[in-house]
């Protein structure tokens, strides 16, 4: 009987039917995590409950991939058209993806934490990567409404022709 079940397990690892955990994709929830900051302090999704999350996964080799993103939602938030009310931006460091100590991803962390005045959280085992299928060696953007549901995501780098969408589609959740 054992057996039969190894070779069960066995199959299904093969076929890729077995899963942990289903990739995010638009207009699926999004699988809570809990992280900590450079202070220790843990947070998760609920630390910003009813609000608007973009979460910026990043390789930290690939800091500043999608820093034309960033900055045009803190011009946004500059503006007053994203507000501390109903969004939140933050940064998650995905700290298995790259060959740098942990120490140096904290200092290169805490320069972006004080540009954009946001909370830059660390994934030292790939959790996220893995929970949520995002890419490996590059950054991901994901957008989350206020109910945690996926409203857009990209892997990888933020094409130019889509910063002003995706900036306006995190305004507009703002106001469901």
């Amino acid at each position: 009987m054992k057996k039969y079940i190894l070779l069960l397990i066995s199959f299904f690892m093969l076929t890729g039917s077995f899963a942990l955990a289903e990739e995010l994709k638009v207009g699926s929830k999004a699988s809570d995590w809990s992280f900590e900051d450079a202070d220790g302090k843990f947070y998760s999704m609920e630390s910003w409950a009813g609000k608007v999350l973009v979460v910026n996964y990043v390789d930290p080799d690939e800091a500043d991939l999608n820093e034309h993103f960033t900055d045009a939602l803190k011009k946004a938030k500059d503006e007053g058209r994203l507000t501390n009310e109903t969004y939140r931006g933050i940064g998650i460091a995905d700290c298995a993806a790259t060959w740098k100590p942990n120490f140096a991803i904290r200092v290169i962390a805490g320069k972006k934490a004080k540009k954009y005045k946001s909370t830059i959280l660390f994934d030292y085992d790939a959790f996220l990567r893995n929970a949520w299928g995002l890419k490996e060696d590059t950054a991901n953007a994901i957008i989350l409404d206020k109910a945690r549901v996926c409203r857009a995501i990209i892997r990888g780098r933020v094409p130019d022709d889509q910063v002003a969408t995706l900036v306006q589609l995190a305004i507009d959740l703002q106001n469901e």
